[in-house]
């Protein structure tokens, strides 16, 4: 198993943890294909009957990392098809999780931003310490992928006023609150909380768990929760040749990342 992801196994339960602190966890492709293959390993597992991601360090996860894609270091440019193809694959992954036959909780803190949320939804049970920083990208880098997660759970009019604004963040008790995530808990109480409800899993047969959460993920199918996340893909395809979005990756190439979220934060866009 890669070193961006440590697999580890105690009584019935897979604990998954994304493994590049220095990085706040943030997703490249090394780290994506390492999430899946650990998971699909706890599934393959006889003994394993559910598994839970968390992060390491100070962030469960802060989204897609900004340099990921050449040998600089830097943001690359994909033409259009190579966009919408590589998004597809991410979908792909992502409903890999949806379909396990064993149920997945998110452990969240720290920090949750895009790419990051987007795991912590697709998760079965997603448990979060109160304080979590949990939000958009910091900067329009597209439009449609994040929010779909979030539209599905809260419906569209909080939706539209959490991701219609570029950055807004919301608390982990917030997003409890809201029904996003499953329940908050005071950040020293987080782990315990977690444990003790893998443990109740842990004690149902693994046949019947994987029925269970497939019966309930078939009314959210009927609903049309795949074509939902599906449609928010192919628009963040058009958004990512919007000019402001090739404005601030050319930024974020010139200046680095954090001059850029600072020059957006102070209006200069």
């Amino acid at each position: 198993m890669s070193e961006v992801v440590l697999y580890e196994v105690e009584d019935r339960i897979a604990t998954v943890t994304l493994n590049r602190p220095e990085r706040l966890n943030a997703i490249n492709p090394e780290l994506d294909e390492a999430l899946i293959a650990a998971l699909l390993r706890a599934e393959a597992d006889p003994d394993v009957r559910c598994a839970i991601v968390q992060g390491a360090g100070r962030a469960f996860c802060a989204g897609a990392d900004t340099k990921r894609d050449d040998s600089s270091g830097q943001p690359r440019d994909f033409t259009p098809i190579e966009d919408r193809n590589r998004l597809e694959a991410q979908y792909r992954r992502w409903m890999q999780i949806w379909d396990l036959k064993i149920p997945v909780i998110a452990k969240v803190h720290g920090y949750c931003l895009g790419r990051g949320t987007q795991l912590a939804v697709i998760c079965d049970i997603t448990y979060v310490a109160e304080d979590t920083i949990i939000g958009a990208p910091q900067l329009p880098l597209g439009a449609g992928w994040n929010s779909v997660f979030w539209a599905w759970h809260l419906g569209p009019k909080k939706a539209k006023e959490i991701f219609l604004p570029v950055g807004d963040t919301i608390t982990g008790a917030e997003a409890a609150e809201l029904g996003i995530f499953n329940a908050a808990l005071p950040a020293d109480q987080l782990d315990a909380h977690v444990a003790e409800y893998a443990r109740k899993l842990a004690r149902v047969p693994k046949d019947l768990l994987g029925l269970e959460k497939l019966a309930i993920n078939k009314t959210q199918d009927i609903q049309g929760f795949r074509e939902a996340l599906a449609v928010g893909f192919e628009i963040d395809v058009i958004g990512h040749l919007a000019p402001a979005v090739l404005d601030v990756n050319r930024r974020i190439r010139e200046d680095g990342l954090r001059p850029t979220i600072e020059a957006w934060q102070a209006g200069e866009f």
